[in-house]
């Protein structure tokens, strides 16, 4: 059976912050090994290009005179899961394997965690590169080596300590749902996932590494990274807007071929477009500090393309050559560009630069038990700021922004809105920001139920708890949402009074605070049963209008929320303006 021709393999590169996946990235660009030398590893737009002679020059002692079947290797650029997640084809993701840099001295942190998370979403294969072999103890010096040769230099005191690090290691990964093991001790690739310990700083286990990616690749993605005909599909990791040429994509082509003055469908803020190809960059040959305009480039490379028309592209959105009706790739972007993010009703308003981070930020907060409301890509603007403060609950008046700006006029906004915002780049930082809000929010409710300020409150006298009529009225009631606490006055429905509460018992135990759901006897002094007040009726705290705006403010559940609308439309009988926001 004849072979397939196999393209290079798309690589992305994930792991915890400064676990060292920029300098592992670094390293590959050529920072080090590739240093004076004249070509075969090329820096190309968004992508490192290794080509297949340079890897099989680095790890000629791994391979004994072996050749490898794929073109070379691309890894992309821009490390962190979120670009990963950006970067989606053919309804997965666009790299075809992964490399998750891990700290071995540290082990599975958050953002590891939330790699994997991403890993087991699209189901792609990956390697484990266990990072920093030069800080753990007793460490003997070198460089650019081969993790076998690395290990022969090294002392048996640091071995069995890396042994153990390594099994820490492969522990974690288990606890996470991943059978591994050090790759040098794996009978079964398909099984069990690559630990390759390297030190990116030093260049050591680097040929390790990138010959466990290459081996996986053609020997268990042959289907995915044979050439394909067809038309020509890319992915936009970056867009930019240069005033002297117009839009420039930053695209990743997996799949056929693009040429100068081809019609090309993407996605923009206003739905799919057609516009074309003006013209295009890439690395020349092997020339890695030089670039060179191309008429047509193949699968798979990175390329900076100039567009004819000056479209509001969005980022992490298909790229599909056109040759006639553009609608079956208008079709085939909206199916790839829609959001698959769980909304509630009530929750936390979520900005992204594109739909990847987007989708990989809402389910990290769903993880974590924090609800999204509303979510869309963009910046952080006046509207949203407005929108946010108007929400009933404190804890849903807060945006999230990822990667992405805070306008002028929203930063003028939110000095005066009741809100929080909290925006960056890593998710985990996002998450636990968020967190902290929330925490902070119900706090400050807790604050509140002990000052002075009375919670919305909604109790029913219970009929056949009547114990004394008058002076004070003591009677068995029913706390059906709020908390109610002695001082508290009360009004009925009707807006007129009902009494002060003086005392809460429950039972022989005399309590300041009867929370929603408590059934206590209370003393409620002047007013009388069956004059003023009568059993089976509802009563509400009374409050004025510092209270409301106060405790709206605070983390108010549904029912204590309906309470307060209940409370209000009371009040509004007399005063149709009372309390409302100014």
């Amino acid at each position: 059976m004849e072979s397939k021709t196999l393209r290079q393999p798309i690589v992305c590169v994930l792991g915890h912050v400064d676990h060292g996946k920029t300098t592992l990235l670094d390293y590959i660009r050529g920072t080090t090994f590739a240093k004076n030398e004249a070509g075969g590893i090329t820096q190309r737009i968004g992508a490192t290009d290794i080509d297949a002679q340079k890897i099989e020059k680095i790890a000629k002692d791994i391979l004994k005179g072996g050749r490898l079947r794929i073109p070379g290797l691309l890894f992309i650029d821009t490390p962190g899961h979120v670009a990963f997640s950006n970067m989606r084809a053919r309804g997965g993701a666009l790299a075809d394997i992964a490399v998750l840099v891990v700290d071995v001295n540290e082990g599975v942190m958050p953002q590891t965690v939330e790699s994997m998370n991403i890993l087991k979403k699209f189901k792609t294969p990956f390697v484990v590169a266990a990072n920093k072999l030069d800080l753990i103890d007793l460490y003997v010096d070198a460089k650019n080596r081969t993790f076998g040769d690395f290990l022969k230099m090294q002392r048996q005191e640091y071995v069995d300590s890396l042994d153990a690090k390594t099994y820490n290691l492969v522990s974690e990964l288990f606890q996470n749902g991943f059978n591994a093991d050090r790759y040098d001790r794996i009978t079964d690739f398909s099984k069990t996932i690559s630990v390759v310990p390297i030190s990116a700083k030093n260049g050591i286990g680097i040929p390790d590494l990138l010959m466990v990616i290459s081996g996986l690749a053609q020997r268990y993605l042959e289907t995915e990274i044979s050439v394909k005909s067809g038309n020509g599909l890319g992915t936009v990791i970056e867009v930019k807007r240069e005033s002297s040429v117009g839009t420039v994509l930053d695209t990743v082509l997996y799949q056929g071929k693009l040429k100068v003055g081809d019609a090309i469908a993407v996605n923009s803020a206003e739905g799919p477009r057609l516009t074309k190809i003006k013209s295009m960059q890439v690395n020349r040959g092997r020339k890695a500090t030089s670039l060179a305009e191309r008429e047509r480039v193949s699968a798979a490379t990175g390329v900076r393309i100039v567009i004819s028309d000056r479209v509001d592209v969005i980022s992490g959105s298909p790229l599909i050559v056109v040759k006639k009706d553009p609608r079956h790739a208008f079709e085939e972007i909206r199916k790839q560009s829609s959001v698959n993010i769980n909304l509630a009703p009530n929750g936390v308003l979520v900005k992204a630069d594109a739909l990847g981070s987007l989708e990989a930020l809402c389910y990290e907060l769903n993880e974590n038990g924090i609800s999204v409301r509303q979510a869309a890509i963009g910046d952080i603007s006046k509207r949203d700021v407005l929108d946010v403060s108007t929400l009933p609950k404190a804890e849903d008046r807060i945006i999230l922004g990822f990667n992405v700006n805070l306008l002028p006029d929203a930063k003028e906004a939110s000095m005066t809105a009741d809100i929080g915002i909290v925006a960056g780049e890593v998710i985990y930082s996002i998450v636990q920001q968020t967190q902290e809000w929330i925490k902070q929010k119900k706090s400050e409710f807790e604050e509140m139920k002990k000052s002075s300020y009375p919670v919305p409150s909604r109790i029913v006298i219970m009929e056949d708890h009547i114990f004394r009529t008058t002076k004070p009225v003591i009677a068995g009631v029913k706390v059906m949402s709020g908390r109610i606490k002695v001082g508290d006055s009360l009004i009925k429905s009707d807006g007129r009074y009902g009494g002060v509460i003086k005392s809460i018992r429950d039972e022989e135990i005399s309590k300041k605070f009867a929370e929603t759901g408590s059934e206590v006897s209370v003393a409620i002094d002047g007013v009388t049963i069956n004059r003023q007040i009568h059993p089976g009726e509802t009563l509400y705290v009374d409050m004025n209008e510092e209270a409301v705006k106060h405790v709206r403010d605070m983390n108010l559940d549904s029912e204590t929320l309906k309470t307060l609308e209940e409370i209000i439309k009371i009040k509004r009988k007399e005063n149709m303006f009372w309390g409302t926001r100014a």
